[in-house]
């Protein structure tokens, strides 16, 4: 992978008894083309709405909140995270801030993060002599 994403940095659970405190990391594919990159989150359930993306001094972070889905039932058992979501990337110079667009489909967090153009491979051509 290139180094243009330099890691990403998932945030440490935390362990509390109250389950709307709890901070939940989750999990993301980083993809690369030559034009960019691209994350797809797991944020299940969540809502357009409920989640903040922040680009700032190379980090990328991404947090949201999710609600209980059923406040007045009882859970036997309680399989999908409850609370906040938090997440972190570093990135390198080559991201071109001002075109990130993100999207939530179906539980799935996309981020497209354009390269900026002098990043992106050319290729060049060979002609015969």
């Amino acid at each position: 992978m290139s180094e243009m994403i330099l890691h990403g940095q998932p945030a440490v659970e935390s362990q509390t008894t109250a389950l709307s405190n709890n901070v939940y990391t989750p999990r993301f594919d980083v993809c690369e083309t030559d034009d960019e990159f691209t994350l797809y989150g797991e944020m299940p359930g969540i809502a357009p709405e409920d989640v903040e993306i922040r680009f700032e001094n190379h980090q990328l972070a991404i947090w949201g909140k999710m609600a209980p889905r059923h406040p007045e039932a009882r859970y036997w058992t309680q399989e999908y995270g409850i609370g906040n979501y938090y997440r972190t990337f570093t990135l390198g110079d080559a991201i071109d801030a001002r075109l990130i667009q993100a999207e939530v489909k179906d539980g799935i967090l996309t981020v497209h993060l354009p390269k900026k153009a002098e990043a992106r491979p050319v290729r060049i051509a060979v002609k015969p002599g």
